[in-house]
Formats: structure tokens, C-alpha cells, sequence
């Protein structure tokens, strides 16, 4: 796992349409190949029942799909939060208690998890492309809490996280939706 590996990325007002948004993206993988990432504030209008319907109790709400990225939208895969020490089988941690889940794998049991997140797709930087998108200010690099990437309302998460921070970055938060009709 590479420097930004469990980091948050968070698009700044530099990025102005397409998939990205105001994204908030929890940071998989990153390392000289490039960085694979999930999009943490896009719930779907599916539900993970019309899907994986094995898996619908354990997604925590709003509990639908996520739309995870631009890459590979026909696959999913999922994000979960263990609760103990002992991670349930299939579970490959990330980041502290944060992992990726093996939706092909055994149902983790019961309370072994504290969230679950399933993506449909995921966001992907060939090498060095992700840190010349930093170094031009599209994005803003902060460290992530476990809670973001379950949020209850993840449609709030790009404010939130820009609102916590400790310097003038937290002032995007009240940057318009749309600047030029302001």
C-alpha cells in the first residue's frame, strides 16, 4: 500500500463536471502502477436487494448501490467496517478496521460487521496521474474516518469533510452548486 493508501480524496471546485464532482474517494490501492479508489458520496437508485440480495441486511442505509467510479460499472464490490479483532472470513483490511469485503465469499456473521458498503464500479489513475491531478489542485488530500465511508447520509459527505478540516479549505463547503449564478 502506497502514501495515500485509506486516505480520502475530496474534489475541489477545480473539478467542475463529469463523475468526480464534489466526490468524496476513500483510496484503495496507490503505488507506482497508479491508484484504484471507490466514490463514497453517490448512492444509486438501486437497491442491493435487485442485486445481491444475500447481502441486503447486512448494508447499512441508505442501502442501495453505490456508484463506486467511472471503471468497471458491470462488477461491484464492497467495503466493510469490522466491529471485533477477529475479521470475518473473506474480509482483506485496508486501513485499520476498514476492508474489502469478498461478495463471492460466506456471509460474514452477524455483528461482525459495523458497515457495509457495495460499489458498482470504481475510480482508477494510471501512474503518476493521480498525484499531477493533487499537484493541480483537483484534488484535496485529508485522512479519513471509518464513519465516512458508512455515512447515513452520504449525500451531505462532501461538506462534512471539507467542513471539519483545520485551514481555509473548510470555506469550500459554502462554495455555491453552481458559481456562475451566483
Amino acid at each position: 500500500m502506497g502514501a495515500l493508501s485509506g486516505a480520502l480524496l475530496v474534489a475541489t471546485p477545480v473539478i467542475d463536471s463529469g463523475p468526480f464532482l464534489r466526490s468524496v474517494v476513500f483510496v484503495l490501492d496507490h503505488d507506482e502502477d497508479g491508484s484504484l479508489g471507490v466514490i463514497v458520496n453517490r448512492p444509486l437508485d438501486s437497491d442491493v436487494e435487485d442485486v445481491l440480495p444475500e447481502w441486503a441486511d447486512l448494508v447499512n442505509a441508505p442501502v442501495c448501490l453505490f456508484d463506486g467510479g467511472p471503471v468497471g460499472i458491470d462488477s461491484a464490490l464492497a467495503l466493510g467496517v469490522v466491529t471485533d479483532i477477529v475479521p470475518p472470513d473473506g474480509w482483506q483490511q485496508m486501513t485499520g478496521r476498514v476492508g474489502l469485503v469478498d461478495l463471492d465469499g460466506p456471509l460474514p456473521p452477524g455483528g461482525s460487521l459495523a458497515g457495509l458498503r457495495v460499489f458498482a464500479g470504481y475510480a482508477g489513475w494510471g501512474p503518476q496521474q493521480l498525484e499531477a491531478e493533487i499537484e493541480e489542485g483537483a484534488w484535496l488530500v485529508v485522512e479519513a474516518r471509518e464513519g465516512d465511508l458508512i455515512s447515513p447520509q452520504p449525500e451531505t459527505l462532501w461538506r462534512d469533510v471539507l467542513r471539519r478540516q483545520d485551514d481555509d479549505v473548510r470555506f469550500w463547503a459554502t462554495f455555491p452548486d453552481d458559481p456562475s449564478a451566483n
